[in-house]
């Protein structure tokens, strides 16, 4: 493969994992974010005993469970595009 190419292809890899690790950034303060308005959700729902405040907890708790598949999939495109780059940088 030419040079150039492997360069190329090294740069689009290069910005796409930047990209990738700002939004693994945002998620991450998101989770935070979800995290404790699902636990605040979960305390009323126990305090106050109704079926609605049982349906938010549930809502909120699927928002966080959301979130974390999503960061799954963001952490492996990170660790496969990582080692992309570590086959490209071998060819070089």
């Amino acid at each position: 493969m030419g040079s150039w190419l492997v360069e190329r292809r090294l740069s689009s890899v290069a910005s796409r994992l930047k990209s990738l690790r700002a939004e693994l950034a945002i998620i991450d303060e998101q989770l935070s974010h979800l995290g404790e308005n699902a636990d605040d959700q979960a305390i009323r729902a126990l305090v106050s005993e109704t079926p609605g405040a049982s349906f938010e907890a549930r809502d909120a708790q699927r928002h966080v469970d959301a979130m974390h598949k999503h960061r799954t999939h963001v952490v492996e495109e990170i660790a496969g595009l990582e080692r992309k780059q570590d086959e490209l940088l071998d060819r070089m």
